[in-house]
């Protein structure tokens, strides 16, 4: 039971912080889970961002689910999931009606203005981090800039784009 409130209060406390969406939790959740509580070692919170990343729904969400299997079955991965969502959801409801109230206030439109460049910042950080951990050689380095080239360069389809590298790792890693 000890295990399923630590679940709900780190997760609780990862989505009450991780203002600009699910990539700025993960250095987030790389703290706490991996550095913090040693609940997973670094290459597997790897392996789970990856398969996070790779699985339908926001990566923060699915990264919480698969911790909190790991850690409590199940159960462990709703408790998880609810923490890292509760947060976002009551701030969400509060500012929902904030933002409906003062739609048209030219200084919520400037507030907004100044917010979103942090949005861009706070994801750059979390690809620093990550890329930190996960690009270690020259293969890793070579699919990062092929994979960041095409979705620059074409219209590709992301899907397409984790399939085939999917495809490359077992094929080379």
């Amino acid at each position: 039971m000890m295990i399923l409130w630590k679940l709900f209060a780190t997760f609780a406390f990862i989505g009450s912080l991780a203002f600009g969406g699910g990539y700025v939790m993960i250095p987030l959740i790389d703290s706490q889970v991996v550095e913090t509580l040693g609940w997973l070692t670094s290459t597997e919170f790897a392996d789970i961002v990856a398969i996070a990343e790779m699985t339908p729904g926001p990566i923060a969400i699915n990264t919480a689910t698969y911790v909190g299997f790991r850690m409590a079955g199940v159960l462990g991965s709703v408790v998880a999931t609810a923490g890292v969502v509760f947060p976002s959801f009551v701030i969400v409801m509060i500012l929902a009606r904030v933002v409906a109230h003062f739609s048209n206030s030219v200084y919520l439109q400037t507030a907004l203005g100044g917010i979103r460049p942090v949005v861009v910042g706070l994801i750059a950080s979390a690809a620093w981090s990550f890329g930190a951990k996960t690009l270690i050689d020259l293969k890793s380095w070579l699919v990062a800039a092929a994979v960041l080239l095409a979705l620059a360069k074409t219209k590709i389809n992301p899907i397409l784009l984790i399939i085939a590298s999917f495809g490359v790792g077992i094929l080379f890693f």
